[in-house]
């Protein structure tokens, strides 16, 4: 039961500061600006990758789940639901990954919920978005988190890898479209097949998804210590320029 007590703790959490927001209508318009800043931030990083290439794909699936400002909301719920029968449902293998990804959002979202306090200090209010977010970014602080954050993104990632060469996997999860939808886990089902096909297709020449994380990892670390170490004049053009180039 290890898993479904993790998932749960991880929900609650979220729908803690979910509830806190509900009930602050400037905080939760912060959160709000700040995770669609954090997503244009992603598709200016890796605007090359979204533009086309053998790693558009894996790219866009990062984008659209987990870096982007969309509501995970019914993900949640249905990771509450799952979890105790965390097991049932899904392979082993498997189960830690949604275990990982809920842990992950519980994160992300104390850390952005961190973050959107700051933003809302009257002391940075009026400051162009890309200084904004760099103050308030320093302001929270939390290095050792941030850290963290991206290391579990890349154990997704690399178990996703990982799952895509185990035999009947795929199969398997594709059998498992009936029994998930009637238990209400759509968007689970959902996340678990895109990120299987979106590995699956670069398992299939070697070494391309650890060339893929492993741009990842060194753009994503050499950004977060930027934003502590570097200029803040600096950064500020920097994070103003990927705003830019985000579609």
């Amino acid at each position: 039961m290890e898993a479904a007590q993790r998932i749960r703790k991880a929900v609650a959490e979220v729908a803690h500061l979910r509830e806190v927001g509900h009930d602050e209508t400037t905080l939760r318009a912060a959160v709000i600006d700040v995770k669609r800043l954090q997503a244009r931030r992603f598709a200016g990083t890796y605007a090359d990758m979204l533009g086309g290439g053998a790693f558009r794909a894996p790219a866009r699936f990062f984008l659209d789940e987990l870096y982007s400002d969309k509501d995970y909301a019914e993900r949640d719920a249905q990771f509450a639901r799952i979890a105790g029968a965390i097991e049932k449902f899904f392979p082993a293998q498997v189960a830690q990954t949604a275990v990982a990804l809920a842990e992950l959002h519980a994160l992300t979202e104390q850390l952005d919920f961190a973050v959107a306090q700051a933003w809302i200090s009257p002391e940075l209010q009026l400051l162009p978005a890309p200084a904004r977010y760099v103050h308030a970014w320093r302001k929270v602080g939390r290095r050792a988190e941030r850290e963290s954050q991206l290391t579990v993104v890349m154990r997704i990632g690399a178990e996703m890898a990982r799952l895509t060469r185990t035999p009947g996997l795929r199969l398997m999860l594709k059998m498992m479209r009936g029994p998930a939808a009637a238990a209400g886990l759509n968007d689970l089902q959902r996340f678990l097949e895109a990120g299987f096909d979106t590995f699956g297709a670069m398992a299939k020449k070697p070494g391309e998804a650890e060339r893929f994380l492993g741009t990842i990892r060194e753009r994503e670390a050499g950004l977060i210590q930027r934003l502590f170490e570097a200029d803040v004049v600096a950064c500020e053009t920097e994070l103003g320029s990927l705003l830019g180039q985000a579609p």
